[in-house]
């Protein structure tokens, strides 16, 4: 590689972020007139960061913390938003250059997910440099926004707080995760036409690659010649060898078997008696082991192959029982595939491996059974979908492809109880891949979800609650949850629910308020008084989500007054003497708001005694605890001095 080192590098074409009115200057004059745009435009640049990396071989670290940091801001920009005052010139120029930084981190992940992922193997040292840029410039421009000015509330100024530290720590490092691909590659590009080349060396490459498959290879080929395009149409011997490795790959891709490459591979069979198989596990029809046991409308159990040959012959029976099949179709027997598949491992047998069957056939399958209209196949499809959307993010993907998601919100509404829980508990599932929330927003699946909160049976009321805080990680989803009517019904379940519907309901209440616009709902649906209440048990396991919840509604003025009102001062200074270490922090933080807000709760704090433990707090406690502390010690010796001053400061 060493000749390849001195060639010119060719530069990766740049792709631009599409956002709304860019600005062609940042001149502090226009400042007044394009604040709201500006602001609209740091939103819709942190929308469009991707939420997740799980597909992604190639620099999937640097890709996933750069994305985390990006999207940990997103609140920042939610609470700028309602920003009604003139922002200084200052601020305004600050705020452009944060804009820069973000669209300069637009187009390298840009770059990550869509460019030859040979070429960013090879290439690797400049691209990592590229994360050290945009990582330092991030850090730069986050560290002079000016958020006092901007009126951002405490919780979310210490989030960006945090993310500026991690920036800081992270601009002068790189992770060398992909040497060892980059290792493999070199390898590859010494050999000349590929010969001598590793064969079972480049299958594994192939794999780790993802570039197994034509359609993955036929991808590859394009951005390189998209690379080829941005130089010019020039190919110089660089790109030929990564075009050479990528032959390599499609011609291990239309072969019939990896085998064949495998070189010198002498495959030892030992003659063993084979062992007897359980009668469960041979198909009635042709008593052999079953590799793809599927159920008919009788409850038997046949494999696909041999009972779908039946019922293209003709025959409406079940051959075993002779029952007239109510319906035709073939449901997977998952619990049976998966004994079968213990027994052959177990037995050293190799599981016949499925000629037709895909998971993407079973789930047309299923989409079938859900619009015949009869509820017990209904009911049974949807616990089907459930099962395999729990499974893995694959099948999350090719469900919701397949077009489920309708079908499924559909059922939300159905009277009964057992399907209603399956389809939320699908939905659930579904989920959990981000690139599936939206569309099951779009599906108007959120005042369903709802219904099912307040009148199904408790376990869909459970799982109802986790789909909300599920869709309500994406930040756009807590307006409209909020919006929709779900804060009454989840502190109704936060009442009288499960200990875990009642933690499912405090995890969802506490996602969706930290949209300013949610906290004031929560506090007239009363979710105090169930709060309070679970602070007053000693044995509750729930402090800690209520107190997290406490201390993000503390930070607007309607859920202090509502704290206030609940008399929470003895009980936040008593949690900060015997609560857990988040514990103490929250407490800590909720009295901090309180008092800074309202000068007479600083004389009841320090009438009660709270100097000795906030004394304490502030020398034993976490980081964050030992700042809320110190503040409030602060304000107490003020206090004591001249008077009453902790609400002429804001923290």
């Amino acid at each position: 590689m060493e000749t390849l080192k001195q060639e010119n590098i060719i530069e990766s074409p740049r792709t631009e972020v599409f956002t709304p009115d860019s600005p062609q200057d940042t001149d502090a004059d226009n400042a007044a007139s394009s604040s709201p745009s500006l602001i609209l435009r740091l939103v819709a640049l942190v929308n469009e960061i991707p939420s997740n990396t799980e597909h992604r071989k190639i620099f999937r670290a640097e890709c996933g913390n750069l994305i985390r940091r990006i999207r940990l801001l997103a609140p920042l920009f939610e609470e700028m938003k309602e920003f009604k005052g003139k922002l200084p010139d200052q601020a305004f120029l600050s705020l452009a250059a944060f804009e820069k930084a973000l669209r300069d981190a637009c187009e390298l992940l840009h770059s990550c997910f869509s460019e030859s992922k040979i070429f960013l193997v090879v290439e690797r040292e400049r691209v990592l440099d590229r994360f050290l840029s945009v990582t330092a410039e991030l850090e730069h421009a986050l560290e002079n926004v000016p958020l006092n000015v901007l009126e951002i509330s405490d919780e979310v100024h210490e989030q960006v707080d945090l993310v500026h530290a991690q920036l800081k720590r992270a601009k002068g490092r790189v992770d060398m995760q992909d040497q060892h691909l980059y290792n493999d590659i070199d390898g590859i590009l010494f050999q000349e036409n590929g010969k001598g080349v590793n064969s079972a060396a480049l299958i594994n490459l192939a794999e780790r690659l993802s570039l197994r498959t034509l359609p993955e290879i036929n991808r590859e080929r394009i951005a390189l010649d998209c690379i080829i395009a941005s130089n010019g149409g020039i190919r110089n011997s660089r790109i030929d060898q990564m075009i050479q490795v990528l032959a390599l790959f499609k011609e291990l891709a239309q072969s019939n078997s990896v085998s064949v490459y495998i070189e010198n591979e002498n495959v030892k069979t030992e003659n063993t008696e084979a062992p007897s198989i359980p009668d469960d596990f041979r198909c009635p029809i042709s008593l052999e082991l079953m590799r793809d046991p599927v159920i008919v409308a009788t409850g038997q159990t046949y494999e696909r192959a041999c009972i779908q040959k039946w019922l293209d012959a003709g025959n409406k029976t079940c051959p075993k029982t002779q029952q007239v099949l109510t319906h035709l179709l073939l449901t997977p027997n998952f619990v049976l595939k998966s004994l079968i598949a213990q027994w052959c491992e177990t037995n050293g047998i190799e599981l016949p491996k499925q000629r037709s069957s895909s998971e993407r056939d079973i789930i047309e399958v299923l989409l079938q059974k859900l619009s015949l209209g009869q509820p017990d196949v209904q009911r049974d499809a949807a616990g089907e979908l459930r099962m395999l959307a729990k499974k893995n993010t694959e099948n999350r993907i090719c469900i919701a492809e397949a077009g489920a998601i309708p079908h499924l919100v559909g059922l939300l509404s159905s009277e009964d109880l057992g399907t209603q829980e399956h389809a939320v508990t699908a939905l659930l599932n579904l989920s959990i891949y981000d690139g599936n929330k939206g569309a099951i927003i779009a599906s108007k699946a959120i005042p369903s979800i709802i219904e099912v909160l307040k009148n199904g049976s408790m376990e869909a009321r459970e799982n109802a609650a986790a789909t909300l805080f599920s869709l309500s990680v994406i930040d756009q989803n807590k307006v409209a949850i909020g919006a929709s009517g779900a804060i009454p019904a989840l502190v109704k379940l936060l009442c009288n629910g499960t200990l875990r519907g009642k933690k499912d309901a405090a995890t969802a209440l506490f996602n969706l308020c930290i949209y300013q616009g949610n906290k004031p709902r929560a506090v007239r649906a009363n979710v105090i008084p169930p709060l309070m209440e679970i602070l007053q048990e000693p044995s509750s396991e729930m402090v800690d989500e209520s107190l997290a919840i406490l201390s993000i509604l503390a930070t607007h003025p309607e859920g202090r007054t509502a704290i206030s009102q609940a008399s929470a001062i003895p009980l936040l200074i008593d949690l900060i003497q015997t609560g857990s270490p988040r514990n103490k922090e929250n407490a800590a933080a909720v009295l901090l708001a309180l008092c800074t807000n309202g000068p007479l709760h600083l004389m009841r704090l320090k009438s009660l005694g709270a100097y000795g433990p906030l004394c304490e707090l502030e020398r034993t406690g976490t980081p964050r605890a030992r700042r809320k502390a110190a503040l409030l010690l602060e304000s107490i010796r003020m206090e004591d001095f001249d008077g009453p001053k902790l609400n002429e400061r804001r923290y």
